[in-house]
């Protein structure tokens, strides 16, 4: 299966180009991302925390400058994480069912596994087992961010096959804020929202490729969906469905053009205001019996072994029966480094811990402080596999098994 090759402009048009662009766009914010949060830590644990929170609770047209920042400029990254599933799933490197099945399988074990052992840590603690999807969730940009730090030791079949599991797993951590994190429904805005979607979809089946009509249309949906009691951010991801792609994915179509658009503005500026609005926690008052308590214990381990364990055993899996093989220019340590490097939760993992926790601060802290553990530790553990994974031969007939 050609999953795990270096795309070819030739072989899709522009998708080759377009997949390239994405990763270094994602790496770069994901360098971004990290000073962001560095930073956010520093002001909240300095003299200038209590502006710092204060300024997050600060009421503007109905809704404070936190929800401002999760609902509104997060469903834009939302949207951007549509149309990226979207091309991808039509005319990208997950167009075929051979090419999804490896890592779906991947994302699906790296959602399960790091679930499976939170439940199991907070099953003493009912009221924590809402928080049962945060460590089932790879940051994209920060794990992409770290493989570009570390240069020509991550072969380029690694950057796309984990970019391919983190789009998936995006997709399957919409369909669980959807199924799982919605607590109430008023139906007249839900119903009018989707009757905005539907006419949408008219208009692409008109033809139309303007993006005017479908962005003018797109803020009313997302008005509608925040209303509805639907977490807004799902709105962006329904726009996304409906803007058109056009003959495998030519640049010049609306959604290349949108998501070209789209993509600087969410790297280098909505995620991390996201980041800096989100991981400021205080660990003044915390010790080292709050840390292992059950909650942070819970999605620290989730995603350092959770990860790591359900992605590479899957592929492995997948691999050992014949239905995937190792990445081009690639040893099974480096695809155990590239599974340990999925362990970075960072943005959808906070963004979920928001939903299930939001009202208390002392949970979120306590998740917060689970996330930058399991994070800090797969971020450290993927790059030094992947150093030493840099050292080892590489088995001459991965290429062929990957054409």
């Amino acid at each position: 299966m050609a999953l795990y090759e270096e795309p070819s402009v030739t072989a899709r048009g522009g998708i080759g180009r377009s997949l390239r662009l994405f990763v270094d766009s994602q790496a770069a914010g994901g360098i971004v991302l990290m000073a962001a949060t560095v930073l956010a830590l520093i002001v909240a644990n300095s003299p200038w925390s209590g502006a710092y929170f204060a300024t997050l609770h600060l009421e503007f047209a109905g809704m404070s400058v936190s929800h401002w920042i999760n609902d509104a400029l997060m469903a834009i990254f939302f949207l951007l994480v549509g149309l990226e599933v979207k091309r991808e799933f039509l005319a990208g490197q997950l167009s075929t069912w051979g090419d999804r099945i490896v890592p779906g399988v991947a994302a699906l074990a790296g959602m399960a596994v790091p679930a499976l052992i939170f439940v199991l840590l907070n099953l003493g603690t009912p009221d924590n087992l809402r928080g049962w999807a945060v460590p089932a969730a790879t940051d994209i940009a920060f794990a992409l961010g770290i493989l570009a730090l570390l240069g020509s030791r991550a072969p380029m079949s690694l950057k796309i096959l984990l970019t391919a599991i983190a789009i998936i797993d995006d997709l399957l951590a919409v369909v669980i804020i959807a199924l799982f994190y919605t607590e109430s429904l008023s139906f007249v805005p839900l119903a009018a929202s989707l009757c905005g979607i539907a006419f949408l979809f008219a208009l692409n089946r008109a033809g139309v490729r303007a993006l005017s009509p479908y962005l003018v249309i797109g803020c009313a949906i997302w008005l509608g969906v925040l209303l509805s009691g639907v977490h807004a951010t799902l709105a962006g991801v329904a726009v996304a469905m409906t803007i058109p792609l056009g003959n495998q994915g030519e640049d010049a179509s609306p959604l290349v053009r949108l998501e070209h658009l789209i993509h600087p503005w969410s790297a280098f500026l909505i995620v991390p205001i996201f980041g800096f609005a989100n991981a400021g926690v205080s660990f003044g008052a915390m010790t080292g019996d709050d840390i292992i308590a059950p909650l942070p214990l819970g999605v620290a381990l989730g995603l350092f072994l959770g990860k790591q364990l359900g992605i590479f055993s899957a592929i492995w899996l997948m691999i050992r029966l014949g239905l995937g093989a190792l990445p081009a220019a690639a040893n099974w340590l480096h695809l155990y480094a590239m599974a340990t490097l999925c362990g970075i939760g960072f943005t959808m993992s906070l963004f979920i811990g928001g939903l299930a926790f939001g009202g208390s601060d002392q949970a979120m802290n306590a998740l917060k402080a689970g996330v930058f553990l399991g994070s800090i530790l797969s971020g450290a553990a993927g790059s030094l596999f992947m150093i030493v994974a840099s050292r080892r031969p590489v088995p001459q007939s991965a290429p062929d098994r990957a054409a």
